[in-house]
């Protein structure tokens, strides 16, 4: 058994134990709002994430709205707006902390939410109820809209879509969990100019969205460059993967490679909000940490924020909200490392697509055909924001609102025929294709064991195609061996920009990596003759 298989199946145990662990951090999340961990100065207020010009989750979800007052005060929440409220929604006290779930509100607006007690009150105006997602990973999901290709055309943009509202977390690390935000970056507000400095993945993505469903949409960005998957998930989550915690405090200067401390410091804090979803880009620091353990951890993080939010919203936020990611781009040209290849694959728990059994409601991005050779933030960076956007787009609609016949995954083979002179590979819809020569590998072996990336390795050039079907050559194995594996753009930088050998054939998604080890293979796929 590999290590990937043995993350994989450590995964796979440990998430038999999340009804039982569910139970037991549940006291720990709601103890997220525990007086001892919060710094009140004794005035009425908001937590540090609401404000004017915010959204709030709509129906049939009910927001959750939390602050502080002066000890043992009666606090009372009134909203105005389109829509009353049947009755004033009940208020609970611990001490310093008020807390509230309103009644469903209908997306729209513009609302007024007060708190008042005794002789303080504190307002938020033009407050709208629509969808929240959240937006987090590292550099990718950091890079600006200034930054993007048609930046100052995107920008001008903005103020034609007032209905889609944007927030930004400062940077900030803590060695245990907080209750609220050190910082506010980007307060809540009315798209202008100021998206110049958002995320640009973020923003185009709510932008799509919202031109889709044509009602309010709030975007919360948390995100930090150069930061490993384990930073964003909590304790809890490591210790499934057989991750141990970090102590030392090197967290003071970078938060690379010390796990849970952005967790701590810019998630934890949001879980008492209520969200409809969240998107994801990150995957490029954990090549060269933690690699081979990125099946399991990933997927876990994503299983532990889901409960985590659904217990800090006090049920609110669905405990399998979707989670969409962005399969990383390229890097390198030229390189013959697999570290990009193994966390592509990793980023899908080691099944090449998504939704699988180990990653149900979520949706990818393929991003593996939009490099950027000349990008000035240097090729990890592409600046093709718009076509990654578009893409979560379409598995949002799919996966997070259920919309049919919405095509969202790029083609996948459901069958492998092999022969003597030539592979035969069956996909789950009809391909567009065009030639080449290298896309595709064959491990050539003398065992029968599964290949690695040490195997040897052999180009098999598409010799012809159907609707649904690829045929490649086969017969380059020496006649002592046979063919024991396939993979298919299994490179840093399989091909230029929009032009892998293989898509849907609508030509907008791509095929995605993968790799299929005929002794290995699941569910029978490898047919030989």
């Amino acid at each position: 058994m590999t290590a990937s298989d043995r993350a994989v199946q450590l995964f796979i145990t440990a998430g038999c134990l999340l009804t039982v662990l569910m139970a037991l951090t549940l006291c720990a999340i709601f103890l997220g709002l525990s007086v001892g961990s919060v710094h009140s100065d004794g005035n009425l207020r908001f937590a540090s994430y609401y404000g004017d010009h915010m959204v709030l989750q709509k129906s049939p979800e009910r927001a959750v709205l939390w602050g502080y007052c002066p000890e043992g005060a009666q606090v009372t929440v009134f909203l105005s707006g389109p829509t009353k409220q049947k009755s004033p929604p009940t208020v609970n006290v611990t001490k310093v902390i008020w807390r509230v779930t309103l009644d469903p509100v209908e997306a729209g607006g513009p609302y007024n939410v007060t708190v008042a007690a005794q002789k303080s009150t504190a307002t938020l105006t033009d407050v709208l109820f629509g969808d929240v997602w959240l937006c987090g990973g590292q550099s990718n999901m950091y890079f600006k809209m200034s930054q993007i290709f048609n930046a100052s055309q995107e920008i001008a943009l903005a103020e034609k879509y007032p209905h889609v509202r944007t927030f930004m977390a400062a940077l900030n690390q803590s060695e245990s969990e907080l209750t609220d935000l050190i910082q506010v970056e980007l307060p809540w507000s009315v798209p202008s100019a100021n998206v110049a400095q958002f995320s640009a993945v973020c923003w185009l993505f709510g932008r799509y969205m919202y031109e889709n469903l044509k009602y309010p949409i709030g975007l919360v960005e948390s995100c930090w460059g150069g930061t490993p998957v384990e930073a964003w998930s909590s304790s809890r989550a490591l210790q499934r993967c057989g991750l141990e915690q970090t102590n030392d405090s090197s967290y003071l200067i970078s938060p690379k490679d010390r796990n849970s401390v952005l967790w701590n410091a810019m998630i934890h804090p949001l879980l008492n909000m209520t969200v409809k979803g969240a998107i994801w880009y990150q995957g490029e620091a954990n090549v060269d940490y933690h690699q081979e353990q990125y099946n399991c951890s990933f997927p876990a993080m994503i299983n532990d924020w889901r409960m985590a939010f659904h217990q800090g919203s006090g049920g609110e936020t669905a405990l399998d909200f979707p989670f969409g990611f962005v399969q990383l781009s390229t890097y390198r040209k030229g390189s013959t490392d697999d570290g990009f290849p193994n966390i592509r694959w990793h980023q899908t728990a080691d099944t090449g697509f998504v939704p699988n059994h180990h990653m149900q409601k979520t949706f990818m991005a393929v991003a593996v055909d939009l490099p950027d050779a000349t990008s000035p933030y240097g090729t990890i960076h592409p600046r093709d924001k718009q076509d990654v956007a578009y893409r979560l787009t379409l598995g949002a609609r799919a996966v997070a609102y259920n919309e049919k016949d919405v095509p969202f995954k790029g083609p996948f083979p459901k069958q492998i025929l092999a022969t003597q002179t030539y592979i035969n590979l069956t996909y789950d819809q009809d391909v567009s294709v065009t030639p080449s020569k290298d896309i595709f590998h064959i491990c050539c072996s003398g065992i029968r064991a599964p290949c690695g990336p040490k195997s040897r390795w052999v180009p098999a050039p598409i010799m012809h195609w159907g609707s649904t079907t690829v045929r490649l050559y086969s017969n380059l194995c020496p006649p002592t061996e046979e063919v024991a594996a396939l993979r298919y753009a299994w490179r840093d930088w399989p091909c230029d920009f929009k032009a892998c050998p293989i898509y849907g054939t609508s030509g907008i998604l791509p095929a995605p990596p993968f790799i299929s080890n005929r002794y290995l293979a699941k569910g029978n796929i490898w047919k030989i003759y």
